[in-house]
């Protein structure tokens, strides 16, 4: 394991580097297969996905939340899953928003205070709360304002998070078990916190060190929202080069570097034998700053996803959520938590580095891609 001692994204991305799209590994004493041709990946995470590749690697140290939707398998996945997915349909986002908004709003108050003081702001001690404050509320109707009560533990609400309004009844009807149900609540906390917390972190860098880029959101926002008017839902997902810049952020910072799918038996695919129980990883990391898919990989430029240019993507070339049956069911709640948080800030502030703002970001090298240090920026009251 000494090779991953600069973070696994790193060696990923000297390995593609080194031998092109297909290589092998040992993570220990287990063999591993890594994929980045588009074709074999559409055919592993599409195709393939119910028949050999329905499954993660395993770890075995799941504890309680062995049948969590990210961990469970086969069967069991697929029926939490179809339990689940109604939960985050475009429909039932709008209906959380007006909750969503209560969040943002204590977000901007809460920044506003360090932006009076002209202090830097440690941005994951306020993305952080934000994010927590949405899913516990719009998931288990808890609200722990964590964003004003940053010492209230989050234990003295636990029983609370099995009111599970988000999912309603609708979980007990179609079977899953108490366990399940327990299982899912404190998975969509654990991902909703933290990969959401850190994707806005990341972003509000690359605004932060691309003003240019915050000054075309900013009068995409004014002309959405004239006079610092109220966020729609509508709207706000109408928004073209919002929806770039948030796009481009992600496949900078992809959250989770590495996908990963175990062959249920031997297949051939593209002229290439995969034996049975092999772990087959998709390195999202370099396939996402490959120079010849992405010309000036490490330049924030959110017009390559404009209308015009997105349509030339490979799907298969920007997976910041996954791809497939087995994607990330939490994306579009992310997307729109994301949008929400970054508009409202945006309508009143800009971002701006200061001394403390570390560039390049120098990455923690363990388990999801996080800054190894605090993030820090400044934030300016617009004229």
């Amino acid at each position: 394991m000494l090779h991953y001692r600069k973070g696994f994204f790193n060696f990923d991305e000297n390995c593609y580097k080194k031998y092109g799209k297909i290589w092998g590994i040992y993570d220990g004493r287990q063999p591993v297969l890594c994929i980045a041709d588009p074709a074999m990946i559409k055919s592993i995470l599409i195709k393939e996905c119910y028949s050999l590749f329905t499954n993660r690697r395993n770890f075995r140290l799941n504890g309680p939340l062995y049948d969590a939707v990210s961990i469970a398998e086969d069967d069991q996945w697929r029926r939490i899953r179809s339990v689940l997915s109604p939960s985050f349909t475009s429909g039932r986002l709008k209906e959380m928003f007006d909750i969503m908004k209560q969040h943002s709003a204590n977000l901007t108050s809460s920044m506003k205070k360090m932006a009076d003081k002209d202090e830097p702001l440690e941005l994951k001690e306020f993305f952080g709360p934000y994010s927590m404050d949405v899913v516990t509320s719009t998931a288990f109707s808890v609200d722990i304002d964590s964003l004003n009560n940053p010492s209230d533990p989050f234990v003295t609400n636990i029983k609370k998070m099995l009111k599970f309004d988000l999912f309603n009844p609708l979980f007990l009807a179609i079977g899953l078990n108490d366990h399940e149900i327990l299982s899912q609540s404190m998975i969509f906390i654990f991902a909703g916190y933290e990969t959401s917390s850190s994707s806005l972190t990341f972003l509000a860098h690359s605004l932060a060190t691309n003003p240019e880029v915050m000054k075309k959101l900013q009068e995409e926002i004014d002309a959405t929202f004239p006079n610092k008017a109220p966020i729609e839902y509508q709207a706000l997902m109408e928004m073209e080069y919002l929806d770039c810049v948030i796009n481009e952020s992600l496949r900078i910072y992809p959250i989770a570097p590495r996908l990963e799918r175990v062959a249920k038996a031997s297949v051939e695919i593209n002229g290439l034998l995969i034996p049975k129980d092999m772990v087959v990883l998709v390195p999202t990391w370099p396939i996402h700053r490959d120079p010849e898919l992405w010309p000036e990989p490490e330049k924030f430029k959110p017009e390559r996803f404009s209308k015009a240019n997105k349509e030339k993507i490979d799907p298969y070339t920007y997976m910041p959520f996954g791809a497939g049956p087995r994607n990330c069911i939490g994306m579009r709640f992310a997307l729109v938590m994301m949008k929400l948080a970054i508009v409202e800030i945006l309508q009143r502030y800009s971002f701006s580095v200061c001394k403390e703002t570390e560039i390049p970001i120098e990455m923690d090298i363990q388990g999801l891609l996080m800054p190894k240090r605090p993030i820090k920026l400044k934030l300016a009251p617009r004229s």
